[in-house]
């Protein structure tokens, strides 16, 4: 089996910033669901005030099962919280909670990067499954003569730019989170799920450490389309 250091070297910090995202978010939801608001709503409850004050009526909020498997599904106008979230009053659930119903107001709204990154995903998931291959085979035929070297070098490129719209969803992804979280951190108080600001500034520090989640893997998303490109020799000038 080909075993290529360089990958070895790009996948370390990768494993490693991704680990570290993934530690953080967890022990910080431990710390703060451990902390009881004051009002002793639960994060169901949390998230609809927060959407029925918006004006927002017809999302469905339901329980579903998984560790911080919190999410909104826009097909489905449907807010979908963890048990963790879903029936807990602490701190951390009221966050997540809040967190998420900002993405259904951010659907509601008609926020651009919301949009963007659902028109996004079918090609994201296309690929990532499939860029690499199409980069390949771009090579391999035209190694074989059986086309071009520039048609083979166009099809790499194609190949290794559909691959990377994981790297860009990723980006996109930035703003959208960045933006619930800040939604939820202005309604926590509003809607009557916490009554301080020491409670605001607890959940925060959850929404925060969540987010950090996403900027690793933009970096890692990063990292990984560089090894390819410079594997392809699509940079580096690596071509002959």
């Amino acid at each position: 089996m080909f075993f290529d250091p360089l990958y070895l070297i790009v996948m370390i910090p990768v494993l490693i910033l991704s680990g570290i995202a993934s530690m953080t978010v967890k022990s910080t939801f431990n710390k703060y669901s451990k902390a009881r608001t004051s009002t002793g709503i639960t994060g169901a409850e949390a998230a609809e005030r927060m959407l029925r004050r918006a004006g927002v009526n017809d999302v469905r909020i339901e329980q579903v099962s998984g560790f911080l498997s919190d999410h909104y599904d826009p097909s489905k106008k449907v807010l979908r919280l963890s048990p963790e979230v879903y029936g807990e009053s602490s701190i951390a659930a009221v966050g997540v909670a809040c967190h998420e119903a900002g993405h259904a107001l951010q659907h509601a709204q008609g926020y651009a990067p919301l949009k963007l990154r659902s028109a996004l995903v079918p090609i994201t998931q296309f690929g990532s499954n499939f860029g690499i291959l199409i980069a390949v085979a771009g090579l391999l035929l035209s190694g074989i003569g059986f086309i071009s070297p520039d048609a083979g070098y166009l099809i790499t490129w194609a190949g290794i730019i559909l691959f990377g719209t994981a790297f860009v969803f990723s980006v996109v992804t930035l703003p959208v989170e960045w933006d619930a979280s800040a939604r939820a951190k202005k309604q926590l108080a509003v809607c009557g799920a916490v009554t301080s600001q020491a409670e605001i500034d607890a959940a925060g520090k959850v929404l925060n450490a969540a987010f950090m989640t996403y900027v690793a893997g933009a970096i890692s998303a990063l990292l990984t389309l560089l090894y390819y490109l410079y594997r392809f020799g699509l940079i580096g000038g690596r071509r002959d």
